[in-house]
């Protein structure tokens, strides 16, 4: 097997023919004609596949430009703060010298002009500030990376290794702040949570690989574990210590628990994910779909499902402050659900997830806007519409996605 696109169970074109219809190819029953040569005078039209093809890679496209903004926009908000000028005078001589950070709060401040524009035609009065484009930029991370992730998740049967972590993060959460609490430090509770949720992906990876019990027992027992201790130490804390936590904004999800750090470290992981899947794309496929037939070829197995669960971890974590920790394993499972149903190849369905995943985000969040309702409720709830429509068009009874 290699990293070509699979086949739909519901027709059985091969990869071979599914990427000779997409890709335009040749006109069926004439191998020597391509899709748009001019023939006898007249233009052979491009089939509806080859169209809807280049529909979605538009889409994608246009999700990329709008994440490199979101990521261009939480740069801009960390320059024009002059980041370790006093730890470092060089860095210190640095801005002064170049005006790296006068441009660039120049450059931040189009943003909320931009946004107060737009709060005067919306009737709104939230775009102007900061905080609310933080919390926009983080979504629109949260909506590429996570159904990215979620995409191979989904076709191994691994969808409840998301809610596992986030449980798993909660922990660290609660870590954190006994931390903060009994020395005083006041960093930022997101990378305790990164740590300790990296730690319990290597966990889960290790009991299931050396337990004899099927391979969801050992996310399961993770789960209740993870979020038993949490519960346990924040009662404690706040017994003892006399910790204020807004546990609903990390249980639910919050467009204020979005911190400048919270933005800046979404960016760092979003733009590692991406770049870790765009290097392993057909490694992480190989073992996907064929987990036996990759180990006779001689892959490191083992180090790819450490890697894809890792990664798993760290979008959690970053997805946790927008979607909170009960509901941030939604957005790895419902818009690949959603792309698997009209999807007529693997890479179909992640161009599709990445699509439907932004189009939950800015849905979810118009409606949270509005109504004044918690965003993570609300980006649930719009990707699940998008499912069920999804499933209503598709008419397809059988497997979405499998593998010639």
């Amino acid at each position: 097997m290699t990293g070509t696109d699979t086949d739909t169970g519901a027709t059985g074109t091969t990869a071979d023919e599914a990427q000779t219809a997409t890709d335009g190819g040749t006109v069926e029953g004439d191998p020597d004609v391509e899709v748009g040569e001019n023939v006898d005078g007249a233009q052979i039209e491009s089939n509806p596949v080859d169209r809807r093809r280049r529909i979605e890679r538009i889409g994608v496209a246009l999700v990329g430009l709008l994440a490199a903004g979101m990521v261009v926009f939480i740069a801009l908000d960390w320059l024009r703060r002059y980041p370790y000028a006093d730890a470092s005078p060089l860095l210190e001589t640095l801005y002064t010298a170049t005006g790296i950070d006068p441009a660039a709060g120049v450059a931040f401040d189009q943003f909320l002009i931009a946004g107060a524009w737009l709060d005067y035609f919306l009737g709104t009065e939230v775009f102007r500030y900061a905080f609310m484009w933080r919390s926009i930029a983080t979504g629109v991370l949260i909506g590429v990376v996570a159904p990215l992730v979620g995409t191979y998740l989904v076709h191994r049967q691994m969808a409840l290794i998301g809610e596992t972590l986030a449980h798993t993060a909660f922990a660290g959460v609660a870590i954190g702040l006994l931390f903060n609490a009994a020395t005083g430090w006041e960093g930022s509770l997101l990378i305790v949570a990164l740590l300790v949720s990296i730690v319990g992906a290597l966990a889960v990876q290790w009991l299931t690989e050396r337990t004899r019990t099927f391979g969801d027992v050992p996310i399961a027992i993770m789960l209740s574990g993870s979020f038993a201790v949490a519960t346990l130490l924040i009662s404690w804390g706040r017994g003892s210590m006399s910790i204020a936590v807004d546990i609903e904004g990390f249980l639910f999800g919050s467009l204020s628990v979005v911190t400048a750090g919270g933005a800046r470290l979404m960016a760092l992981l979003s733009v590692a994910v991406v770049a870790i899947v765009a290097l392993t794309y057909k490694q992480l496929l190989f073992i996907t779909f064929d987990e036996q037939a990759a180990r006779v070829a001689r892959l490191n197995v083992t180090a790819y499902n450490t890697l894809l669960i890792v990664m798993t971890a760290v979008v959690v974590v970053g997805a946790m402050q927008v979607l909170g920790v009960i509901l941030v394993a939604g957005m790895l499972v419902i818009p690949v659900a959603a792309a698997s149903q009209i999807a007529r190849s693997f890479r179909e369905t992640l161009y599709l997830s990445v699509l439907f995943g932004q189009a939950s985000i800015l849905g979810g969040f118009t409606f949270a806007i509005s109504q004044s309702l918690p965003s993570g409720g609300s980006i649930i709830v719009v990707a699940i519409a998008i499912y069920l429509i999804a499933v209503a068009l598709s008419g397809r009874s059988g497997t979405a996605i499998s593998v010639h």
